[in-house]
């Protein structure tokens, strides 16, 4: 096997970036290779490095670690590329769930669509075609970008059609979804289940399930949820959507919630579809705050990360992320089965050709090879429809920087529609490109006249901090309830789904 570099753009997320690289050393053929780490934080950096390099060193791998703040020079020669960066980091996440919330729109994640994911893919846009341009340029010919960044399906729909790079989006959604549909079907393994999904990124769906072989029905899943005693309190709102359409989501309480236009528009309602156990279920900026929270802990949990590393890297510990199966399959020939992110093209009968859907494929040496012909349920097709809309006029939007066409794709966006009236839409997105316009090049021309618009008008506003919000907790705080919690997930290691 030729000599392979792998490059990380985004590899201060440290938790992560060791998550992938560990996993990738699972495969013996995969060891002797490059791992070249790029991001602008040069402090985390060094800390991945660190870790990187005890957990070579113990395992005696030939393995090379390189990290960079030069993009460029990480890229150059790279067989494989993986984004996992968040463009304005929390600065720029706070203003996605800040700046909605004074025009009514309550957000537990705001990354995907809704008002905070149609700007986070304003600002992700404008970095990721410059990342393109970099891999078009310096990395190895045929370079394929593994895209974990979000918004999946606006960030894979740009890389494709402006970036000229072959892209494949992948999410971790599915997977957590199907350990939790095993569990309350009383699997003893969650490899007992099958499944088969289908949809767009964060709005996919499990259009086959099956337990043994044996197909599970509507009815039998939808009664093991509503008898579980956690999940019929956490996941009121897939329940009642699997009560209604038939099929249950892969996305989690929270999320689907931002995405549908009836769980999230009534203040006084909100509560009663989210869970506050663990943010995912549906807390106002929730992701915000652990995300914060996890920022302020890394320090605290950089020696025991440091401590794991010198452990054997044991294959029977590689998580279920798609990455390094991906490369083990293209790089051996061993075939993998797992739910991508790509162009539609006939994918899924019942969505548009040009979508980006998030469906079932194989992987082997000669590449991708989707399955064909899928059709959703009428009514798990109506919402991703709503959403590919938003989704391609946001697209159209960030690449040629028309303002009236960003303030078009906010207004059909189904919760930010169903709360805003158009005056509200047209006023909280000039905000946002005035707070955010040192990410957004595109807009350049456009920040004083949205200035202007500010000053001499006035929509009024709500001063609300949301549904359900909760504080930032402190190190002090994460201390006493990491202590309380023995066994539990530090913080930084929350995912979203």
């Amino acid at each position: 096997m030729s000599a392979i570099k792998i490059a990380i753009i985004g590899a201060g997320s440290v938790g992560f970036t060791r998550t992938l690289v560990r996993d990738i050393l699972c495969v013996p053929e995969l060891r002797d290779i490059e791992f070249a780490l790029t991001d602008i934080n040069q402090h985390n950096l060094d800390m991945i490095r660190e870790i990187l390099d005890r957990l070579v060193e113990v395992n005696k791998f030939p393995t090379r670690i390189t990290t960079t703040t030069d993009r460029r020079q990480a890229l150059a020669g790279a067989r494989y590329v993986i984004n996992c960066v968040r463009v304005g980091g929390l600065e720029a996440f706070a203003d996605d769930i800040r700046i909605p919330l004074q025009y009514g729109v309550d957000q537990c994640v705001g990354d995907t669509i809704c008002a905070g994911g149609i700007m986070y893919g304003q600002r992700s846009i404008a970095a990721l075609l410059d990342f393109c341009k970099d891999i078009r340029e310096v990395a190895e010919p045929g370079a394929r970008l593994l895209n974990y960044a979000n918004p999946m399906a606006m960030n894979t729909w740009a890389a494709l059609d402006h970036g000229g790079v072959d892209t494949i989006g992948l999410c971790h959604g599915i997977q957590h979804g199907w350990r939790q549909i095993a569990e309350v079907l009383g699997a003893a393994d969650p490899r007992e289940v099958d499944y088969i999904c289908s949809g767009i990124n964060h709005q996919t769906w499990y259009i086959d399930v099956r337990h043994k072989g044996r197909r599970i029905g509507k009815q039998e899943l939808l009664e093991a949820y509503e008898r579980h005693p956690v999940y019929s309190k956490q996941e009121k709102v897939r329940i009642d959507v699997l009560r209604r359409f038939g099929v249950y989501s892969t996305e989690s309480n929270g999320h689907l919630s931002e995405y549908l236009p009836w769980y999230r528009k009534r203040p006084e309602e909100i509560t009663r579809w989210i869970d506050m156990s663990e943010w995912i279920h549906g807390e106002t900026g929730g992701y915000l705050r652990v995300c914060t929270e996890g920022r302020n802990w890394f320090e605290e949990e950089f020696p025991r990360f440091l401590n794991d590393a010198g452990t054997p890297v044991d294959p029977a510990r590689r998580t279920t992320e798609h990455a390094s199966y991906i490369i083990e399959a293209l790089e051996t020939g061993r075939v993998y089965r797992g739910h991508f992110n790509v162009r539609n093209r006939g994918l899924i009968t019942n969505l548009p050709e040009d979508a980006i859907v998030e469906s079932t494929g194989f992987v082997d040496r000669f590449g991708l090879n989707m399955v064909a012909g899928l059709t959703l349920p009428d009514a798990c097709a109506a919402p991703c429809i709503a959403s590919i809309n938003v989704q391609r006029m946001a697209v159209k939007a960030a690449i040629t920087g028309d303002v009236d066409l960003l303030k078009l794709a906010m207004l059909h966006d189904p919760l930010v529609g169903a709360v805003c009236t158009p005056e509200e839409v047209w006023q909280m997105t000039d905000e946002m490109l005035v707070a955010q316009a040192r990410w957004l090049p595109q807009y350049a021309h456009a920040i004083d006249g949205a200035k202007a618009r500010l000053a001499a008008k006035q929509v009024p506003k709500r001063d609300w901090q949301g549904a359900a919000r909760l504080p930032v907790r402190s190190i002090d705080e994460l201390r006493v309830e990491r202590s309380r919690k023995e066994g539990g997930v530090s913080p930084d290691q929350q995912v979203v789904a």
